[in-house]
């Protein structure tokens, strides 16, 4: 496998091969929480992916058990951890997928929960090993959906399942998940690989430019309300970041137990 020029980001591997370029969040020891170096790294490679002719189709994927548990919130209540720099991270990250010019395929491991999976849900093919779930649980912490989930889970699956896994954040696993549409296969731990490795040949092998077109159009016509929702998201979690309940929600969240939520 050849290294990207670039020297390997933190907690980012990156490969480039036959026009693969493949992304791995690499810190399985916590489930691939996103640290801001590896937000701020995997945001670089996918603009420069854009741009990039070595490049024909990017894969998204997590090491280890995990495709990733969202941030990494251990530890650190949500004036240390959240702020509107961690938004802007987010943001930035979903835009580099959804305005890529190359198909983004998310190799969906296994769990995908909180902006992992907003992330995964903003790819344009969704390939789920049958372990995996996707769960949206920012309501958990006193949190609202963000990394455009919001416009994202609601074009693909409507507006109630949109509600049920946001305002109930209950995990959708990999079988459901492709019942509801929100993610386009679904494979076995015998075939998962096989099937990950065929379809990103035949990415890689496609015409460039009509699929930057059929992204760009596809996208238009499901996602043209994308960068208002990823407005409403960032306003909407600023001003939740300053509430007592999410001061709560995080100590509920490191002290392992349930949250009470007082409206305040």
């Amino acid at each position: 496998m050849a290294d990207l020029p670039a020297p390997p980001p933190a907690h980012l591997a990156v490969t480039l091969e036959a026009g693969v370029l493949r992304l791995t969040m690499d810190r399985p020891e916590v489930l691939n929480a996103m640290s801001p170096e590896m937000s701020v790294a995997l945001a670089e490679q996918l603009e420069r992916a854009h741009s990039d002719d070595a490049v024909r189709v990017v894969v998204l994927t997590g090491s280890g058990d995990a495709f990733g548990t969202g941030a990494d919130i251990g530890g650190l209540d949500a004036h240390e951890r959240f702020d509107v720099r961690a938004m802007d991270l987010t943001t930035r990250m979903v835009r580099a997928i959804v305005g890529c010019d190359k198909p983004v395929l998310a190799a969906v491991n296994g769990i995908a929960a909180g902006v992992s999976c907003s992330l995964a849900l903003a790819s344009d093919v969704i390939v789920a090993h049958e372990s995996a779930a996707f769960l949206l649980p920012f309501a958990r912490i006193g949190f609202m959906v963000d990394g455009g989930a919001s416009a994202t889970v609601a074009a693909a699956v409507g507006r109630a399942r949109a509600m049920r896994m946001g305002l109930l954040a209950e995990p959708l696993g990999a079988a459901e998940a492709l019942d509801a549409g929100l993610v386009t296969h679904v494979a076995d731990a015998a075939s998962y690989d096989e099937l990950v490795a065929t379809l990103t040949r035949r990415l890689a092998a496609g015409p460039p430019l009509a699929q930057a077109a059929t992204k760009r159009a596809v996208n238009a016509a499901t996602l043209g309300h994308l960068d208002a929702a990823l407005d409403r998201e960032r306003t909407g979690q600023t001003l939740l970041m300053r509430t007592a309940d999410v001061a709560e929600g995080m100590r509920a969240f490191s002290e392992r137990r349930r949250p009470v939520f007082r409206g305040e």
